[in-house]
């Protein structure tokens, strides 16, 4: 990829106080995008800009409300004057089984990783029609393709997200704007590095490469995804699972 640039493209990113979330910020920021990205946690959105450089924007957001969505796009258009990429990459887990899972833990999982993927996409797409070109990236999860025990509302959210970006692609593909997802396995992260070396041989065993993805392995795959090189691929969903499971 040594001849994709994204100057003068602007690149929205949710969930960037993620280990996922802030390396599609870095790896955009490096390919010359102007990066408006989000989070919870303030702290690890201030240390992520001072990464980035004065091309970017951070903004903490709770996208379960849906002022605060409207406030991240009205932010974003404001400084950048359009939105070119949107990596709807922002999730949480509530894990508990089926039986005993609240509406509470159903409702909040949903809201964060299916509804407001929808609210947003539907804001930033109205930009990208204007402009006859546009690029809208969904962060999925391998759970979403095979589900999981005690996760019946997060592999429901990331299915549904695979759907979503479908329909999006199918709405959109003749104004010049590609939808697509990306369905990771296990990659390292906090989360990861606190298994114990006996869960993390167990969950090697069931990876035919043999070893964790890494964070820059997504984020590659979404710069991939935002060349004019990839024009021709939209309603996808690129599973990047070392084998994991093959779909």
């Amino acid at each position: 990829m040594a001849d994709l640039t994204l100057k003068n493209k602007n690149a929205l990113i949710t969930g960037a106080s993620g280990a996922i979330g802030g390396s599609i910020a870095k790896k955009l920021s490096i390919l010359g995008a102007n990066i408006i990205f989000t989070g919870t946690n303030k702290k690890k959105i201030d240390d992520l800009k001072k990464k980035l450089g004065p091309n970017s924007l951070g903004l903490t957001a709770d996208l379960s409300k849906d002022e605060e969505i409207d406030n991240l796009y009205n932010e974003a258009i404001k400084r950048f004057k359009s939105i070119d990429i949107l990596v709807n990459n922002a999730g949480i887990n509530r894990d508990a089984l089926s039986i005993r899972m609240t509406k509470e833990q159903w409702n909040e999982v949903i809201n964060i990783n299916l509804s407001a993927n929808f609210k947003l996409s539907q804001l930033v797409i109205k930009s990208m029609i204007k402009q006859k070109w546009g690029r809208i990236i969904g962060i999925s999860s391998i759970i979403g393709l095979g589900g999981n025990i005690g996760q019946t509302n997060y592999a429901a959210s990331k299915a549904g997200m695979i759907a979503l970006h479908k329909s999006l692609a199918l709405e959109f593909a003749s104004r010049g704007i590609t939808v697509n997802c990306i369905a990771p396995g296990f990659i390292e992260s906090p989360m990861t590095e606190a298994l114990s070396d006996e869960q993390k041989e167990s969950m090697l065993k069931k990876i035919p490469v043999g070893n964790i993805g890494k964070p820059e392995d997504i984020a590659n795959c979404v710069a991939f995804l935002t060349d004019e090189k990839a024009s021709f691929i939209t309603g996808s969903t690129i599973n990047i699972n070392g084998g994991m499971l093959m779909v």
